[in-house]
């Protein structure tokens, strides 16, 4: 199965082709331009790159949050402009638990995965890795980073070697290293969201049974809303 996997859930933006096993392409960009301007290019030139064409993809994956309200917009809109026309062949999925297959087979941990949400927030969520099996552990949700530490100890946690991964790994690990001493951050190659690891959970997922989707069914996630209805609310609620 060739798999078209897309991420702009974040600063990053990153596109690959992966069939079965294989990575026959891939393409990783993390300069700060919008991904308006670099998502299609990258995902032509990929594909050209490949000698693939969108007939050729069996099934198209995009990671549809948490992450920015833009990012994830932009990369579900491509989506949908790609697979408009194909028949049921996409899969949506969590860009967080996308990260856990950053560590699949390369070293057995409990990962935390943690986005900057600001407001001194994260969108975070707990994954065992052992070999090449993730296990989710906690759900996606968006909470203090203050209080990550309890949702660590409530899962029995505390003693297992702890990986933090994503571009709130370093709030984590800084505001935690005094209560898990033993816990580290993830490699820089292996620290942020990489379309390859959505392609290796959307496989994972496709080979459980999980049924393809429309592009038309693929919406983003959010855990909370974009900050400019929640100032609405705040300027209502003085009112």
């Amino acid at each position: 199965m060739k798999v078209l996997a897309i991420d702009c859930s974040a600063v990053a933006a990153s596109v690959a082709i992966v069939s079965d096993d294989k990575i026959l392409g891939s393409s990783y960009t993390n300069v700060g331009l919008t991904h308006s301007q670099t998502l299609v290019p990258m995902i032509n030139a990929t594909l050209t790159n490949s000698q693939i064409s969108l007939d050729d993809v069996d099934c198209f994956a995009i990671n549809v949050g948490p992450g920015s309200f833009t990012g994830v917009r932009i990369g579900v809109a491509a989506l949908k402009g790609i697979a408009a026309f194909s028949e049921a062949n996409c899969i949506a999925t969590s860009t967080l638990e996308s990260m856990a297959y950053n560590y699949a087979g390369v070293r057995d941990c409990v990962l935390v995965a943690a986005m900057d949400a600001r407001c001194a927030q994260v969108y975070t969520a707990v994954f065992r890795v052992s070999g090449d099996t993730v296990t989710r552990l906690s759900e996606d949700n968006a909470i203090l980073i203050s209080d990550l530490y309890d949702g660590i100890a409530s899962l029995g946690l505390e003693s297992d070697e702890i990986v933090f991964v994503g571009d709130g790994a370093h709030l984590c690990y800084n505001a935690l290293n005094e209560k898990l001493p033993g816990a580290k951050l993830a490699p820089s190659h292996l620290l942020y969201q990489n379309a390859v690891s959505v392609a290796k959970l959307a496989l994972t997922r496709v080979k459980a049974g999980e049924k393809l989707v429309s592009a038309e069914e693929i919406l983003p996630t959010y855990l909370r809303a974009p900050q400019a209805e929640r100032e609405l609310k705040k300027k209502q609620d003085l009112k």
